[in-house]
């Protein structure tokens, strides 16, 4: 059985099999570009690209994020109440105090992001604040500030910037082969490249996927629900946050495959094409269930 510390101890080796995983594709991407158009200088760019994004990913990952969702700092003298519970629920759980960010965003979900406890952020929607009342506004924070405390967010914000590297470079690539940009065309087999190339290419995209599918495990959900439970000792305060974020039908206006698995609930919403979207990426556990295991625990 999974506990806390097996949990966070599963969380750093997936973020070096995650960090690993790309290194070794963004290598092997560029390998095959620079025999493609016989210039070793693409492979030397690939493996320094490799290099730096991890580097990257692990120092700015919180950066990143909150820059992808559009989110501000939230002015402690217009949110006072959102800066005591964050505030409150460190406190009890024995977390530093981390950075509040604010979504301009009518649609209720929030999420953390950093990688460590001391460089966290948790950013929260405005919605989630117009909709949410004191005792479901707790138990989303303590939920988040589970992640924060379980290492959750450490491998869960270093995915959002490798996956959106493998991406940029997947683009990149089919459009420079799509247009035979540089390439040796005296090279035996040429057509078949294009064809290796244009494969390749589209076959990074899922692997992006997969790659979040690696690194984060539905159990990690669960975990942060029942500890965050455990933090309010209410858990009847998260199984009804749950229940209206379940049933919220638009998507964010941020939404994202590449940080989809960074939010509570599903950023697409509850609409039939969200659903299918979040099926695609399953990251999250149905909600249902998540409710149902809060209401199974004895506090």
């Amino acid at each position: 059985m999974a506990t806390l510390y097996t949990q966070q101890s599963r969380n750093v080796l997936r973020t070096w099999v995650l960090m690993g995983t790309f290194l070794v594709f963004v290598v092997l991407v560029g390998w095959f570009a620079s025999y493609y158009f016989n210039s070793n200088v693409i492979l030397y760019a690939a493996v320094a690209l490799a290099l730096v994004m991890n580097v990257s990913a692990y120092w700015f990952s919180d950066k990143v994020a909150i820059a992808q969702a559009h989110a501000v700092p939230a002015d402690a003298a217009q949110y006072p109440e959102l800066h005591r519970i964050v505030e409150n629920l460190a406190i009890t759980a024995g977390l530093p105090k981390p950075r509040i960010f604010l979504i301009e965003d009518p649609a209720p979900n929030a999420f953390a992001a950093g990688r460590d406890k001391n460089h966290a952020v948790i950013a929260v929607t405005s919605g989630l604040l117009q909709m949410m009342n004191k005792s479901e506004l707790e138990g989303v924070l303590a939920h988040e500030l589970s992640h924060i405390g379980n290492r959750d967010i450490l491998v869960m914000t270093i995915a959002v910037v490798l996956v959106g590297v493998l991406s940029m470079l997947a683009n990149i690539f089919l459009r420079v082969s799509f247009w035979g940009g540089g390439r040796n065309n005296e090279r035996e087999g040429g057509n078949v490249f294009v064809l290796i190339a244009g494969v390749i290419a589209i076959v990074l995209a899922p692997i992006a996927a997969q790659l979040i599918q690696l690194a984060i495990s539905r159990k990690r959900e669960f975990l942060a629900d029942a500890s965050g439970a455990l933090l309010t000792r209410y858990p009847e305060g998260l199984e009804s946050a749950l229940q209206k974020l379940g049933s919220y039908q638009a998507p964010m206006r941020t939404a994202s495959t590449t940080t989809a698995h960074l939010y509570i609930s599903n950023p697409f919403g509850a609409h039939p094409a969200g659903q299918w979207v979040q099926k695609l990426f399953s990251t999250h556990p149905p909600i249902p269930e998540r409710i149902a295991a809060l209401e199974g625990m004895n506090l």
